[in-house]
Parts: structure tokens; C-alpha cells; sequence
């Protein structure tokens, strides 16, 4: 009898794992904050205006193409979870889109929870995600079928590829000071064709954040910010706020997540083969890890 009640307490203890698994949230990289007729220019400015008055301190914003405009925020919330969090001065600022597709403009953001997770932050920033849709709405998340926060905090696109904890190592100085130094020249000087957009720093902690616009022709053309978006970015909405990438002054490092774990996190549904594929771009990742080596002041073979 004993074994019977074993077996059965082990069958309902699986049955609630199931369970809870299955409620689990699933989250997803973007939300969708409006979209219509309108002026993109003025909508850049409203949507700046109205994330200050929401409490978002800009940081910086660029076009990496005619048709996008990307403004980059923080706020005390972002910065005090990257202050408790290892590396987290990834996850210190949210990006918003303003991007026109035709004759409407798509206004769109990171999703807090979503990227707060996949950057294994000590918190989910919930409190900055319901000022965002506050600030500028929300109409649907998208930008894949959806992961779940446990997921997110082991994600990887496949086997082989890195995880969050893996990013490229770029280069190594002395000092913080020193490091900060040498990658607020080599950007002021557009070295490897990457250019400032901004740059955060943690409270707290020596650690910066640098988000960087990469621009690339001829056999560079696989960094570029323009040429890999025309590739993966393919759907009715767009996924603008992919970009910018960053370089983060962590101590007397200089890293940079690889670019298999940050595109894919903005796009973990994309294929691996065919049209519009992560086979379309496959010289990139590389291509963009030399370009931030070359910025960071790193030796070619830097990895």
C-alpha cells in the first residue's frame, strides 16, 4: 500500500511541476506602443518629452538608418538593479523606436522583463516597464513566439553558441580610468567604424556601459547596423530597438556580449537557414567583435 501512495505522490508532484511550468509567464523582446499616420520627427520629440516627464533621463539617441530613430533612457530603477547585478550595466537602459515603414509610424520598446531576465539581473524591473507603457501605451509584445524568465536566464540560441556569461573580452588596461580613457578616444575617433550613442554609468560600481553605432562599406559591410538589419529585421513590425549594441568598462576590462547571444536574444525565432536567415549573417558576429576589439584599443586576436 505504501508504494501505491509513493507512486502517487510522486505523480501528483510532477502533475504540479507541469502545472506550474505551464503558467509560468512568457515574455517577449518588444512591445508594440502604437502605430499610424503622423510626422516621424515629431513623434521623436513627443516620445522624449513624454519619457522625461515619466522620470526617464535620456541618454542619447541616433538614426542607423533614415527610416529609425532610436532613443536610449534610464532611470533610478534601471541603474540601482545594475548596481546589484554582476555585468549589469547591460541591462542599465531600455531602448525606444520610432521607425517609419511605409506610410505609418511604428513607435516601440525593449521589454523590461524580458531583457532584465536574459541579462540575469537582480530583478525584473517591472516598475520601469509599467512607466514605459504609462509614457508611451502598449498594444502587444512581440518579436518572437515567446520565453519564459527561467528560460531567459539560461538562454542560448543552440548548442555551441555562448550564454550571457561568455562575452568577448576586448581588451585590458591598467586601470578603470585608463580604460575609459582609451575607448571614449578611439570612438570619438570612429576607430573600426563604431561611434558613441551614449554612455551610462553604474552607480556605485566601475563599471560604464558605452552603446555604440557600427558603420561599415565593402568587406566591413557585415558590422554594419544598416546591412544586418536589412537582413533580419524583415517582419510587418519592426524591431529598430535592437540596436545599439554595447561595450561595457568593467573594471580594467573592456567586454562585449557576442553578437550570437545579443542578436539572438532579439531574435530567438529567427533561422538558422534560408531567407532572412542567421545564415545570412554569418560573418557578422565576428565582424562585429573585431570592430569593438578595434574601438576598445584590443589586439586583433582578443576573444
Amino acid at each position: 500500500m505504501s508504494k501505491i501512495w509513493k507512486s502517487m505522490s510522486l505523480l501528483v508532484l510532477a502533475f504540479s511541476a507541469t502545472v506550474a511550468f505551464a503558467q509560468e509567464a512568457v515574455l517577449k523582446p518588444f512591445v508594440l506602443a502604437s502605430k499610424g499616420a503622423g510626422d516621424a520627427a515629431q513623434k521623436v520629440e513627443a516620445a522624449k518629452a513624454a519619457l522625461t516627464k515619466a522620470g526617464f533621463t535620456v541618454a542619447g539617441s541616433y538614426s542607423p538608418y533614415p527610416e529609425a530613430t532610436i532613443i536610449v533612457v534610464t532611470n533610478d530603477e534601471m541603474k540601482n538593479t545594475a548596481a546589484m547585478s554582476e555585468h549589469g550595466g547591460f541591462g542599465v537602459a531600455q531602448r525606444i523606436a520610432v521607425t517609419k515603414v511605409n506610410d505609418a509610424v511604428q513607435v516601440s520598446y525593449t521589454n523590461p522583463p524580458y531583457w532584465a531576465n536574459g541579462y540575469r539581473m537582480n530583478g525584473e524591473l517591472k516598475d520601469t516597464a509599467a512607466k514605459l507603457q504609462a509614457a508611451l501605451g502598449k498594444v502587444d509584445e512581440f518579436g518572437a513566439k515567446g520565453l519564459t524568465a527561467s528560460q531567459l536566464r539560461k538562454y542560448h540560441y543552440m548548442f555551441g553558441m555562448e550564454y550571457f556569461d561568455e562575452p568577448s573580452e576586448l581588451a585590458e588596461y591598467g586601470s578603470h580610468e585608463e580604460a575609459l580613457k582609451a575607448v571614449e578616444a578611439n570612438l570619438a575617433v570612429s576607430k573600426g567604424g563604431v561611434t558613441k550613442v551614449y554612455r551610462l554609468d553604474v552607480p556605485g560600481k566601475k563599471e560604464s556601459v558605452f552603446g555604440v553605432a557600427m558603420k561599415g562599406t565593402g568587406d566591413d559591410k557585415y558590422m554594419d547596423d544598416k546591412y544586418i538589419m536589412g537582413v533580419i529585421d524583415f517582419g510587418d513590425i519592426k524591431s529598430s530597438m535592437h540596436l545599439p549594441y554595447e561595450i561595457l568598462v568593467t573594471g580594467n576590462k573592456v567586454i562585449a556580449l557576442y553578437a550570437r547571444f545579443r542578436i539572438a536574444l532579439s531574435f530567438p525565432d529567427l533561422k538558422m537557414t534560408g531567407q532572412n536567415s542567421f545564415m545570412k549573417i554569418m560573418d557578422s558576429p565576428e565582424a562585429i567583435r573585431k570592430a569593438l576589439v578595434a574601438t576598445s584599443g584590443g589586439k586583433k586576436d582578443a576573444r
